[in-house]
């Protein structure tokens, strides 16, 4: 019986004095704990499809993103064939075809005045636009003549292209010269403008190889984001806002742009030779290609909340590890022991915190939602490790430790740009400071022996 109990013992004393065994407890301990933190980092993904949801639900209310394509000036052309059948017999044959014609000068001067609109706990950003859009044409047509039988002048039209109809705010007029024109609803060009308004315009027999002034005023509501298709000749883009994150985006970036925390203004000049399509053709879909050429831009947050907290979810392997780290140098140098239990509960405790830090920063401002949770979260480990390691010394050290992987995190999720260097730089000075305090610890001598 005895010597039983000298086995147990001697098992008991091995299991609780083992370095080797407690670094491998303390690293299954860590695996464990990346389950809570990837469930953690599953409902950070589940909120924000709900955010992402939600912003669907008022875009489809509100009104959507916003392209502007126009306008496109189409005039019919009746061709005739004389075609021989089987019996030698010549038939004439009618076909129509469509000339389309794309303005000489494009200019669109607009203003985006941004809204945030709340739905329960979700932040919504949408838009009202003022643009103003001028150019001119040169009706200048060159032709195939042959079998050409007619010209339509008196059925030519206009289209602009406008994505989500449901955004105009007010009637629009064209002014076509010296003329004001009605605008009717609807796309006649639908396999190149699959939504928008078009304008019939007078007989322009008598003004071919004119050049012809229009202009017309568009208000537009829309949500995230406004981009035009650059049809002029030559095309300037100028638009200025209050919002102080644009995301320049599509096939051409502005030429000059200011971007401050009042606003921005930003402008754009695309030339016919930038982009590949003509300024006129008969019967072709210019479709892919106008896409192609879209320029614009996105009203976007500047990082949000769960962006942040997904990025700061990211770092709990480190933090686990640090902290662990800690608790482990204390037993080695302070000859303390801390039960498995006890890593297991500061560990929850630091996941604890992303929970708290998501839930919070949906009802307050991230910021202060972060200073809660990591006040809450240090205090309750740092009262509980005082208990543990009874010395101040290394309760200071930890605290330290927790105050400086907190801060830390903070000033990376801010420099958003600059992440990846902050936290290799981190990283490296955490490995620093540990090699240095335990480069005189000689590991294969060590024996912790029990208090």
């Amino acid at each position: 019986m005895n010597n039983q109990q000298s086995t147990v013992e001697k098992v008991n004393g091995w299991v609780k004095n083992s370095v080797g065994l407690k670094l491998i407890t303390i690293t299954i301990l860590m695996l464990l704990l990346l389950i809570p933190a990837s469930m953690i980092k599953s409902i950070i993904s589940e909120r924000e499809n709900m955010n992402q949801s939600v912003l669907n639900e008022v875009s489809q209310k509100w009104a959507g993103k916003q392209q502007i394509n126009g306008p496109v000036l189409c005039i019919p052309l009746v061709y005739e064939y004389a075609i021989e059948d089987e019996k030698a017999d010549t038939k004439i044959i009618t076909k129509t075809k469509h000339l389309y014609l794309l303005p000489e000068q494009l200019s669109i001067n607009g203003k985006i005045e941004p809204e945030k609109l709340k739905r329960g706990i979700y932040e919504v950003v949408v838009y009202r636009s003022a643009l103003n859009i001028s150019g001119n044409y040169k009706l200048n047509l060159k032709l195939d003549t042959e079998g050409l039988k007619e010209i339509k002048y008196d059925k030519a039209f206009l289209t602009v292209g406008i994505s989500d109809l449901r955004g105009i705010e007010d009637e629009i007029v064209m002014n076509w010269g010296k003329q004001k024109l009605n605008i009717q609803p609807g796309s006649k060009l639908s396999d190149m403008i699959s939504s928008g308004v078009s304008i019939d315009l007078p007989n322009i027999k008598d003004q071919i190889d004119q050049s012809i002034d229009f202009s017309f005023q568009l208000n537009l509501q829309g949500s995230q984001n406004l981009s035009f298709i650059p049809l002029g000749s030559t095309t300037e883009v100028d638009l200025q806002s209050s919002w102080s994150s644009p995301s320049f985006n599509g096939n051409f970036i502005p030429d000059n742009r200011e971007v401050s925390d009042s606003g921005f203004t930003a402008n754009w000049k695309v030339l016919q030779l930038n982009r590949n399509y003509p300024q006129t053709w008969v019967n072709k879909n210019m479709y892919k290609a106008m896409q192609y050429s879209a320029l614009g831009v996105d009203l976007i947050m500047p990082l949000d909340d769960y962006q942040k907290s997904m990025r700061s979810a990211k770092y709990a392997a480190m933090t686990i590890a640090l902290i662990f780290l800690i608790f482990f140098l204390v037993e080695i140098l302070n000859g303390r022991k801390i039960h498995p239990f006890q890593y297991a509960l500061v560990g929850l405790a630091l996941c604890l915190f992303y929970i708290l830090l998501i839930s919070i920063s949906e009802h307050s401002n991230f910021n202060i939602a972060y200073l809660i949770s990591a006040s809450l979260t240090s205090l309750m480990i740092l009262l509980y490790a005082k208990s543990v390691f009874k010395s101040n010394k290394f309760t200071g050290v930890l605290s330290a430790t927790v105050l400086g992987i907190y801060g830390f995190l903070f000033v990376t999720l801010q420099l958003a740009d600059y992440a990846l260097l902050m936290g290799s730089i981190g990283l490296a000075l955490i490995l620093g400071i540990t090699m240095y305090f335990t480069r005189n610890i000689n590991w294969y001598k060590l024996n912790m022996e029990t208090e």
